[in-house]
C-alpha cells in the first residue's frame, strides 16, 4: 500500500503545508481511501495521480474544521467530474446534518449516493480489498484512529493442494484463480480452498488528534506503519497550556518503540515549526526529538509526498513532492 499526504499542518495551513488529509492507496494501485479532508484537500488531490472516481471511502477522525472543512467541496467536485458510484463516509454523527445542509444550501446535487456512517457506533467496514476498523483516541473532542488491513494481498494458487486433490492443470486452475468454483470427478471445489496470500497482509494505522498514544496498544500488534500527529515538541507542551489534547514527538516515538512498530510517520505539525532548519523553532526539532526515542524507520510527512510500503514491510519515499 502507498500513502500520499495531502496536508500535514495542524489548525491552519502554512505556505508549504495544507491542513489534514491523508490518502491510502491500495496495493493494486486502483482505489484509494481518504482519512480527513481539511480545507483545500481537493486542490491537493489535483496535484497527485489520485482520481475522485477511484475514491473508495472517506474517514473523518473528528469534528474540528482542519479535518473536515474540505469535504463538501470535494464531494461537489466528484459529482461534477462524473462520479456515479456510491461513496461511504465514516464521520462523527454531528457532522452528518452539517454535510447535508452544506450541499443543500449550495445547490450541490450529487449524481451518486452518500452512505453516511457514525464513527461513534462504527463497528468496521470492509470491501474486497481492505478491512477498516477504528480505535478511540483522546483529544478535546472525541477522536478516532482508523486501522487499514489488507483483506486479500494478491492471492496465489496453492499448487501443492491442487495436485494432491487430483485437479489437472489447465482451465480449472484458471477458474479457481479467478475466484470461481469448479467441478471435477463428481466433486465441487471452491476457490477459497486453494487461494493463499502471496505475502502477509499489510496493516497501516492512521490517527486523528490524540494526546495519549498508549490508547493504540490494542491495535498496534502486527502494524507495519503508524501515522500519528506530533503537533509539538515536549518542551513546548510543558510550557504551553494551550497545547493540551495533542502528542509530542517524544511521546509518540516512545510508544512506537515499545510497541515494536517498524515504520513511524509523524504529521500534523504546528504552523510555528519552520521548514528552514536554520530558523527556530524548526521542523527538524520534531525529528530530532522523535529520533532520540525511536530506532525504526522514522519519517516526517511532507505535503504531496508519496511513500510505498514494500513486500518486506519497509516504508520508503517513492518520489519527491508530486508538484
Amino acid at each position: 500500500m502507498d500513502l500520499i499526504f495531502l496536508g500535514t499542518s495542524s489548525g491552519v495551513p502554512t505556505r508549504n503545508r495544507n491542513v489534514s488529509g491523508t490518502a491510502l492507496i491500495e496495493s493494486s494501485g486502483g482505489g484509494w481511501y481518504l482519512v480527513d479532508c481539511g480545507e483545500a484537500t481537493q486542490h491537493q488531490v489535483m496535484r497527485t495521480p489520485l482520481s475522485l472516481q477511484a475514491l473508495r471511502g472517506c474517514f473523518i477522525t473528528h469534528v474540528h474544521g482542519d479535518h473536515c472543512f474540505g469535504l463538501p467541496g470535494l464531494l461537489a467536485s466528484a459529482g461534477m467530474s462524473g462520479r456515479v458510484e456510491p461513496l461511504d463516509i465514516v464521520m462523527p454523527v454531528a457532522l452528518h446534518p452539517w454535510l447535508r445542509l452544506s450541499l443543500t444550501v449550495s445547490k450541490s446535487w450529487l449524481p451518486f449516493e452518500l452512505h453516511l456512517h457514525a464513527s461513534e457506533t462504527f463497528d468496521g467496514w470492509q470491501n474486497a480489498t481492505v478491512q477498516v476498523d477504528s480505535v478511540a483516541l483522546s483529544h478535546r473532542v472525541p477522536s478516532q484512529g482508523f486501522v487499514f488491513t489488507e483483506s486479500d494481498p494478491h492471492p496465489r494458487l496453492d499448487t501443492q493442494r491442487l495436485e494432491a486433490e487430483g485437479i489437472p492443470r489447465g482451465p480449472m486452475w484458471g477458474e479457481l484463480a479467478h475466484g470461481r468454483e469448479v467441478e471435477h470427478a463428481g466433486r465441487l471445489f471452491r476457490a477459497e480452498q486453494f487461494l493463499r496470500p502471496a505475502r502477509p497482509a499489510q496493516r497501516i494505522i492512521i490517527c486523528g488528534d490524540n494526546d495519549t498514544p498508549e490508547l493504540l496498544a490494542q491495535v498496534a500488534d502486527g502494524a507495519d506503519v503508524l501515522v500519528h500527529e506530533a503537533t509539538f515538541t515536549q518542551a513546548l507542551i510543558d510550557h504551553n497550556q494551550e497545547a493540551y489534547g495533542h502528542s509530542s514527538a517524544a511521546a509518540v516515538a516512545r510508544f512506537a518503540e515499545l510497541a515494536g512498530i517498524p515504520n513511524l510517520v509523524l504529521t500534523h505539525f504546528s504552523a510555528r515549526y519552520q521548514d528552514n532548519p536554520e530558523r527556530s523553532p524548526s521542523i527538524e526539532d520534531i525529528y530530532k526529538e522523535a529520533a532520540a526515542h525511536f530506532t525504526g524507520k522514522l519519517l516526517l510527512a511532507r505535503d504531496l509526498q508519496r511513500y510505498h510500503l514494500d513486500r518486506d514491510g519497509r516504508l520508503d519515499v517513492v518520489m519527491g513532492r508530486l508538484a
